[in-house]
């Protein structure tokens, strides 16, 4: 199965617990995010092709939802989706993401939503990005 692979990928999570949030990262992209200004965390990973990952946390963007934004095609996710699986297997959070690639025309308030228990669905978000 050769499936889309995005250029990057942004999940949303709540709540946020950088100490654990970092540990994971440690794990999966050899990173950890230090502090890069007011309530944001940056920090580069590496790919298992020894590429540049440059990941970005901003706390509490959105509804208190923190956003992970990791800026490379080449992460060991394809979209937006395996990653917020992964984030809400390995840390039990409630994560949200794009529906899939973002195109013009597309209804920006529609979000896939994982609940902390693991059960999933779409949702409406409005005004998600006003944080």
């Amino acid at each position: 199965m050769n499936e889309e692979r995005y250029p990057d990928i942004e999940v949303y999570l709540a709540p946020l617990n950088i100490r654990v949030l970092n540990e994971w990262l440690k794990q999966r992209l050899h990173v950890e995010l230090t502090s890069a200004g007011k309530r944001q965390w940056a920090g580069t990973g590496l790919s298992e092709q020894k590429q540049p990952l440059p990941v970005l946390l901003m706390e509490s963007v959105a509804d208190s939802f923190a956003s992970l934004w990791i800026d490379s095609p080449d992460s060991p996710w394809a979209r937006d989706i395996d990653l917020a699986r992964d984030l809400n297997a390995a840390l039990g959070v409630e994560v949200r993401c794009s529906l899939g690639g973002w195109h013009p025309g597309d209804a920006p308030d529609r979000f896939f939503r994982i609940a902390c228990d693991g059960s999933e669905g779409v949702m409406e978000w409005p005004d998600h990005h006003a944080g």
